[in-house]
């Protein structure tokens, strides 16, 4: 290719001007799996896999020690120092609900419920902030009943927030363990 000295080439990136950078969001994740899995870890703990907050929530996380063993694990503290255990744990989790909501992600996704869009991955979300029946409450009632959790933040929130990542990997599970 050639170029004559009066022809002008630009580019943004990379550059040596720091200004150029400040509306990228590195590392970009977009929507895929990967971004909802480590938006909502960043909501939880700020994506600390040694978290444990006032409650007693556990990891990057936060899951409760009941929920937990419902997937198998059973030794808190092994969990807390295994990053590689709290990743499996979460698609565990993640498998766990969509099995459960099943119903409830067929009959309520593209809806407009109390002003959120209803999809797969809000379902997930707020599944995993409030638990599957504060989840089936609200969509339920047509989000007349407001879960929330001890701190305040509400499945509607995460319904919200969380809603339009690509979630259809997970296969749902009634019997997922983290292995």
């Amino acid at each position: 290719m050639q170029t004559h000295s009066n022809e002008q080439i630009t580019y943004s990136l990379p550059s040596k001007e720091q200004n150029d950078y400040i509306r990228l969001n590195v590392p970009f994740t977009g929507k895929f799996f990967i971004g909802f899995k480590e938006a909502l870890a960043f909501k939880e703990s700020q994506g600390k896999y040694h978290k444990v907050n006032t409650l007693g929530y556990l990891g990057k996380y936060q899951f409760g020690r009941e929920t937990l063993k419902s997937i198998g694990i059973h030794d808190s503290l092994a969990f807390l120092r295994s990053p590689k255990l709290q990743e499996k744990a979460f698609v565990a989790l993640l498998s766990k609900n969509k099995w459960e909501l099943r119903d409830e992600i067929k009959k309520y996704s593209g809806r407009i419920i109390s002003g959120v869009k209803i999809t797969e991955s809000g379902i997930l979300a707020a599944a995993h902030l409030g638990g599957v029946g504060s989840v089936k409450k609200f969509l339920c009632s047509n989000g007349e009943k407001k879960c929330k959790d001890d701190y305040g933040t509400s499945v509607k929130s995460y319904m919200k927030m969380f809603g339009g990542y690509e979630t259809q990997g997970i296969i749902a599970d009634s019997s997922a363990k983290a292995k």
